[in-house]
Parts: structure tokens; sequence; C-alpha cells
């Protein structure tokens, strides 16, 4: 047994586990604090000693029973493994060594509704079970990720201090916050998720307009996205876009050529889109993001189709490089930042649901601040986003907000004429034409479910509402149509 206590430890040492610790260790070892380390293979808990021991003090175990040992109580374990029943696999192990009033936090991109589930079970040994988010990738959770932190109170208490101090730090403020109680932070985290599979979708629509369209090769566009970067696009994802368009096979052959056009997902997007269904806030450029990347692995079928309509011309004049010059690509510039306003309002809408549905008090101007630094969708985007909720606190959506409302108004024209000039190309924008439809549905002042509302009244009688009088109504459409306040 070590002579001093570690102060907190974590279990599970893949890559992104390895970097947590290591921040940990890092930042706690200037107070002379330790950090235990566990993992369910020996191996890689001695690689991680033998290598990077001189970022703190680390305590290393081989038996999940000295690692619980070495932690100071009440103790706090990080738990980051694979999603699901690993998770699950190492809380049957974990739980019985534990004792009242521990903490177990589940750092990796669990469902928010297993970690509601997990909460409940270990609240019955008088355990605290925290969902945390963590965004940022591997190099976040070394050098500073953004962290969403559900839970109880008296956890955060406890977590707090020591979460705030590894987090990354965006004008001395620390990207880190208790976000609400039960799953509230793994739910915050997987909509970040879906906002980002939003985001990264337009991007590359845009990169394929620019190469379809305006003829550029990808250096040129790498060129366009670090113009892009210095103004109100500025973001991490831009910055990363423009760095891997430079990249050349050995040959000279871009390197975007070689990779195949087949886009994986590890859940959290359609995750997203299936919370959105059940709360019933419409995300389309999330959901139409998570299914271009679901039809980019469809290979027979697209081969199918190349095969079958190779011959479907594309409208005249829309050729590449036909019109195409820089008002074009200042156009898709501006319809990418309103599509990114619709993706951003959508996504802090679901939240804004999520948090009624569970009764969590989630505060959105508080996410636009800690996802300002050390996440994926980090961009001088959210400084924007929180000041807009700080002046209005129960914003109905963002896309009202003063500054996005004129940033959409000014862009429209240019939005309307990318999306025109790719549908007459014959190049797919799903996510910059269903937030186009998206913002014209939501400011139309009369939409056409009302035909929809009649039909369904005509063949299953579900009744429909008047826009002249209160009421429940269904007309006797088989009979003699009178109609009946039902």
């Amino acid at each position: 047994m070590p002579e001093q206590l570690a102060t907190i430890g974590v279990t599970g040492l893949a890559v992104m586990g390895r970097n947590l610790a290591r921040n940990l260790a890092r930042n706690l070892a200037p107070d002379g604090q330790r950090v235990a380390v566990h993992n369910r293979t020996a191996a890689r808990t001695t690689a991680l000693l033998e290598e990077f021991g001189g970022d703190g003090d680390f305590v290393g175990s081989e038996s999940l029973e000295d690692f619980v040992a070495s932690i100071e109580r009440p103790r706090a374990i990080v738990v980051m493994v694979k999603a699901g029943e690993p998770t699950d696999a190492v809380l049957d192990e974990l739980v019985p060594l534990l004792d009242e009033g521990d903490i177990v936090v589940d750092a990796g991109n669990a469902h928010y509704t297993d970690t509601i589930r997990r909460e409940a079970a270990l609240a019955d040994r008088r355990l605290h079970f925290v969902g945390m988010g963590v965004s940022g990738g591997e190099e976040g959770a070394l050098r500073g990720p953004s962290i969403m932190v559900g839970g109880s109170d008296e956890a955060y208490e406890r977590l707090g201090p020591i979460l705030e101090r590894i987090a990354a730090q965006v004008d001395g403020t620390p990207c880190c916050a208790h976000v609400g109680a039960g799953g509230a932070g793994h739910f915050v985290k997987m909509v970040h998720n879906g906002i980002e599979y939003a985001d990264m979708q337009l991007i590359a629509e845009s990169y394929d307009l620019l190469r379809e369209v305006a003829a550029l090769e990808p250096a040129g566009i790498a060129e366009v996205f670090r113009d892009w970067n210095d103004g109100d696009l500025e973001s991490f994802l831009i910055e990363t876009t423009a760095d891997v368009l430079t990249h050349t096979d050995p040959d000279g052959t871009p390197f975007v050529d070689v990779v195949r056009d087949e886009a994986e997902q590890k859940g959290t997007g359609r995750w997203t889109v299936q919370s959105a269904l059940d709360l019933g806030v419409p995300v389309t450029g999330i959901a139409e993001a998570t299914f271009a990347r679901s039809l980019s692995g469809h290979g027979e079928q697209r081969a199918a189709a190349r095969a079958a309509f190779a011959d479907a011309p594309a409208a005249a004049g829309d050729g590449p490089g036909d019109g195409a010059g820089e008002a074009f690509v200042d156009d898709v510039r501006a319809a990418l930042y309103a599509s990114k306003v619709v993706a951003y309002a959508q996504g802090f809408d679901q939240l804004a649901a999520g948090a009624r549905e569970h009764g969590w008090h989630v505060d959105l101007g508080q996410l636009a601040t800690i996802w300002r630094g050390g996440c994926i969708i980090r961009a001088q985007f959210l400084d924007r986003i929180r000041e807009a909720y700080a002046e209005e606190p129960d914003l109905t959506t963002l896309l009202t907000a003063a500054y996005f409302a004129d940033a959409v108004r000014d862009g429209l024209e240019a939005w309307r004429r990318v999306v025109a000039t790719a549908v007459r190309a014959g190049v797919p924008v799903p996510a910059f034409s269903s937030s186009l439809a998206y913002f014209d549905a939501l400011r139309r002042d009369r939409l056409p479910a009302a035909l929809i509302q009649l039909l369904r009244d005509d063949f299953g009688a579900h009744t429909y509402q008047r826009t002249d009088r209160e009421g429940t109504f269904h007309t006797d459409w088989a009979g003699d149509r009178a109609e009946q306040r039902m």
C-alpha cells in the first residue's frame, strides 16, 4: 500500500483514458497530489508508468482491489472504457469494492438513458454515479478538454475543483461545468456531437461545391478555408479542414482523393436524432448529416445508381467552373454561416427540450461558454451564442436573436443561390438544403400541415382544430360531411 493515497483514480487506459490520467497527474502534482491508474490489461498500466511517469505522481495497480484501496475516501474514480456492455462489465466488478459516498464517473460516450439507469442503481447502494461528457479528442483529453458534468451537486463539490483545473481555459474561465442532474452530462455531450455532425457535413458540402462547381483543387480550397477562418467562421473545424486539404500522398496526389468516401459514426449522431424525434424537436440539419454518413457507406447501392443514371445530365451551364468565381465562393461562405446558425439553433432547441423533459436545470448560455475551448466545435461563433442567452435567457430560438437574425437575413439570397446552383449541377447538399427548408418553414405564416390534418381526419378520424374557434372537431367525410365538436 502506498504511504500517500491518490486524490483520484482512472481505470481504462486506452488513448483517451491514458491522456486524461496524464492531464490529471500534471495538474495535481504541483499540490503534491497523486493519481491512481489501472487497466484490465496490466501491460497498459506499466507502459503508462514507464513512458509518462514523469508527468506527475502516479500510483499504479494491477488488481482492481489494489486500485480502489489506493484512493482516498470518499473515492473519485473515472471509468474510461467503451460505452454499453463494457462499461456495465467494469461497474459490475468495481461497485462491490466501493464504500458509501464514493463517486464513479463514466467519462465515455454513453447513451444518457444508460447513465440515468446506472445512477439509479448506484444510488441504491448510496454511491454517486456521474455521467461526464468529455470533448476534444485525444489532444483535448491531454491538454485540456471541454467537460460536461452530470450527477448530484454533492458529487460535483468533490470533482469540480479537479475537473476545472484540467479543463481548457478561455479568458480565465474553465471550459467545465455541472450542467445538470442525472444523465444531463451525457445528454449534453450527445447533442454536442450531433451539432458536430451537422457542422462537419456543412463543411464537407462547402468543399464539394468549391471543387465540383468552382473547379478549385484541394490546395486552393484550403486557402479559401484559411481566409474564412480569419472571419466570423473562425473555428477548430474550419482550421482543421484547411490543414487536411493541404496534405498529399507521397506521389503528390491530394490526400483527400486517396481516402475512401465512406464516413463512419460511433452512434452519438444517431442517438441525437432518435432523441429529437422522441422530444418532438426538428433537428433537420443534424438528421441529414447523420443520414449522409449512412448513405456514404452503401457502396453497392451507389455503384448501381451510378451505372443506371450515368447519362443523367446536369443543367446546362452548371458544369465545373461555369460562372463560379469569387462571387460563388463568397456565396458558399454566407450559406455555410447561415446553415451553421440553423444547426446550432436546432441543437440548442433539443437541449432545452431535454432539460424540460427530465427536469434538468441546463444553462444554455453556460454551455456556449464551456464549448469555446477544448471541444471539437469550439468557435468564435459560440461567444455570440453566449451573449444571446445572456441578453435573453428564455430565447425562443437562436434564429431570432438580433445578431443571428441579421446574419441569416444578410446571407439569405446567397444561401438560395448556392442551393439552387447545387441542384442544377447535381451536387448533393442535404444539410444546406434542409437547413434552408427549415428556415423557410419556420418563418411561413401558413404551412400545408392543414391539409395533412384533413387527410388524417378523413381516413382515420384523427380530428383537427380550426383557426376561427376553440375546440377539436371531426367531419363525417364518408357521410353527410357534417362537422362535430369532439
